[in-house]
C-alpha cells in the first residue's frame, strides 16, 4: 500500500455490522509512501497505524491544480 499527506484511509470493520472508520494521512512515515502513516480519524483523535488487508486508500492526487511549469498537451 501507499499512500500520501492527505490522502483518505477507508477502514473496514472486522465483524459484521462494524462501522467503517476514515482517517487522513497527516504524516507519512515510511519510505517511497509506504507504511506506518500517522492518521487523524473524523472524531480528531490521531494515531500511528500499519493498514491491514480491510484498508482502502482513496487518494487525492486529482483533487490538486496542475502546476504552472508542467508540460501541456494539444487535444
Amino acid at each position: 500500500m501507499q499512500a500520501h499527506k492527505g490522502d483518505v484511509l477507508r477502514i473496514t470493520g472486522r465483524a459484521v455490522g462494524s462501522p467503517e472508520h476514515r482517517a487522513t494521512v497527516v504524516e507519512v512515515l515510511g519510505p517511497n509512501g509506504q507504511p506506518p502513516y500517522r492518521v487523524r480519524y473524523e472524531d480528531g483523535h490521531e494515531t500511528e497505524i500499519f493498514p491491514g488487508p480491510g484498508c482502502v486508500t482513496e487518494s487525492t492526487a486529482g483533487a490538486h491544480p496542475a502546476r504552472a511549469d508542467a508540460p501541456r498537451h494539444a487535444v
